[in-house]
């Protein structure tokens, strides 16, 4: 409705436009209704060329509001997408730290069962030090020189190397100040040459596996 409105009022201004002088009217009839067709004829012309440029611009309206909403949706689909990424993310850096704290936790576990069993191993094979110790002791000094005397000496020997390269290693006492971490008291004794509190006599050798101690030093020490 409102294109033909406008091409009737664009007629009239062509209708005004093309009107031909009084004078000249009653002569030539025919001229005039001829112009005044060609000049109707251009500005039809004129509103269908204007009707399809808003036709046009309407499309192009359109067309980019079209596609204003599909950029729209795709942005709101990226915004979703990267938000479960960084979820996703975020997941597997926790399960990750996870298995890290569960990987130290078993090896730390893993350490401490072993040398739970070890120290019960090493706390077994110390009464056989002992012995083997006390029987070389007893030795008179022109024996040690027998071969079974000598083959006694080499297995202690190398008991003891295999107990050094486990990293069981013996506490030092006699000399030393008492030490209730290192050390156990079993009696008292007077001993001029040394200070009071200082280990004058080893009755029973410790030993400490690694930094923890295996068995504690039986001493004696200076009141």
């Amino acid at each position: 409705m409102a294109d033909e409105k406008k091409v009737e009022e664009m007629n009239q201004e062509a209708g005004e436009g093309c009107e031909t002088p009084e004078g000249t009217q009653a002569e030539a009839p025919a001229q005039e209704k001829s112009g005044q067709a060609d000049c109707e004829a251009d500005f039809r012309e004129s509103a269908d060329e204007e009707g399809q440029e808003d036709a046009d611009d309407s499309e192009e309206d359109a067309s980019k509001e079209k596609k204003g909403f599909f950029s729209k949706k795709k942005d709101k689909k990226e915004e979703a997408y990267k938000a479960q990424i960084a979820e996703l993310q975020d997941k597997v850096m926790r399960q990750m730290a996870e298995f890290e704290n569960f990987r130290k936790r078993t090896e730390k576990e893993k350490s401490a069962m072993f040398e739970t069993g070890a120290k019960s191993v090493i706390e077994k094979i110390l009464p056989v030090v002992d012995n083997f110790e006390r029987g070389l002791a007893m030795v008179p000094e022109e024996q040690k020189e027998e071969p079974f005397v000598e083959g006694m000496t080499k297995i202690y020997r190398q008991l003891q190397t295999e107990l050094e390269n486990l990293g069981v290693t013996a506490i030092e006492a006699v000399g030393k100040e008492f030490d209730p971490e290192l050390h156990n008291a079993v009696m008292q004794v007077e001993n001029e040459e040394l200070e009071s509190g200082t280990v004058a006599q080893e009755l029973q050798k410790g030993y400490k596996y690694r930094d923890s101690v295996v068995r504690h030093s039986m001493v004696a020490v200076v009141q």
